[in-house]
């Protein structure tokens, strides 16, 4: 899964993508240049942790999320819709983290010439609420023209029609899409389009040194961190890093908080497995079955899949050990449809 990290020119994007990735990526503006720089990031558990004490395996991975920076992106930008490169990169994405700027620094002015957090992230939404609506008033246009030729299927217009004009109403009325539900028929048919709206956001508040987080309120999930400072600590060797914090008073960096706020955001879920060989953390969908995790995991344990050894991370660590689990009747036989926990432990049996 896929977060893009985006904001106006000199908000501190590739700061924090940084000490996302304990990189050196050049902080400098794109001066409006379309580039992107991706990497893959640990989600810190830890569960993982605890279990790979239990097992002392020889190899310990954990769950990932992968991160692009994405510059390019400046207020105005959809008045005449985001151009096709730059729409190609964030349609790609499974959500956003909006970096807003709330530090001071006379070295690096900002775009519109004062800092405003309340300002920067309503530009920044009404962008791609704009964006939106400029791509359902095309494409409802396309419908008509159509209808008017007669020559497609009338009874796919017109269940596309509905769906547009409905999306037109939610975003005329400043409402963003992911606000909507939609059954399984209409995501399929909207999959194609895009619409950034759509996509679940985080807004990162990135703040100076000492300062406090704004007090504005949003309809989607927040947090605040000092960019500049966590970079620093995140480019660190480890030693090193643990005594600056203690230095500082700091127990837990809000990147890690960002992170895991990062994997909730796509409603995703982790499961592990265990072993002498490797403790490993799994990703799937809040919601899967069985049978859907063992293809996470392999292909061929998902077609062969024949049942799932499934036992609860509380269980496994209170009780010690995978036998005391078994003897008290805590491993337990799941099939196909069984809806996967977070923090499950799952063994997969397969026959090919």
């Amino acid at each position: 899964m896929k977060l893009g990290i985006i904001g106006l020119p000199q908000s501190g994007k590739t700061t924090i993508f940084n000490a996302l990735t304990r990189g050196n990526t050049p902080t400098t503006a794109s001066a409006g240049r379309i580039e992107v720089h991706t990497a893959v990031v640990d989600v810190p558990d830890p569960r993982v942790d605890k279990l790979s004490a239990m097992f002392k395996p020889k190899k310990t991975i954990y769950a990932k999320v992968t991160y692009a920076d994405i510059a390019g992106l400046e207020g105005g930008s959809a008045k005449s819709g985001i151009s096709g490169q730059l729409l190609n990169q964030l349609a790609q994405m499974d959500g956003f983290l909006l970096v807003i700027r709330t530090f001071e620094d006379d070295n690096v002015p900002h775009p519109a010439g004062s800092v405003d957090p309340k300002r920067d992230v309503e530009s920044m939404l009404g962008e791609l609420l704009l964006n939106d609506l400029i791509a359902v008033e095309r494409k409802l246009e396309r419908l008509t023209e159509e209808r008017k030729k007669g020559g497609t299927d009338k009874v796919i217009n017109e269940r596309q029609t509905v769906l547009f004009t409905r999306l037109h109403e939610a975003l005329n009325a400043g409402t963003p899409l992911r606000k909507l539900e939609f059954n399984a028929e209409e995501s399929r048919e909207l999959a194609s389009f895009g619409l950034l709206t759509r996509k679940p956001i985080l807004t990162v508040f990135n703040l100076g040194e000492g300062q406090k987080a704004p007090a504005i309120e949003l309809d989607h999930p927040c947090v605040a961190l000092m960019g500049k400072l966590e970079m620093e600590i995140a480019q660190l060797s480890a030693d090193d890093a643990a005594v600056f914090m203690k230095e500082y008073g700091i127990e837990e960096l809000s990147l890690s908080k960002m992170i895991k706020l990062s994997y909730d955001l796509l409603k995703l879920q982790s499961f592990f497995t265990v072993g002498e060989d490797e403790v490993r953390a799994w990703t799937t969908r809040r919601g899967a079955s069985a049978v859907e995790a063992a293809g996470e995991i392999h292909t061929d344990l998902q077609r062969g899949f024949v049942r799932a050894e499934v036992v609860s991370y509380d269980d496994l660590t209170s009780l010690g050990s995978m036998n005391e689990a078994k003897a008290k009747g805590k491993l337990r036989l799941e099939g196909k449809e069984y809806l996967v926990k977070d923090g499950d432990i799952m063994h997969i049996r397969f026959n090919i």
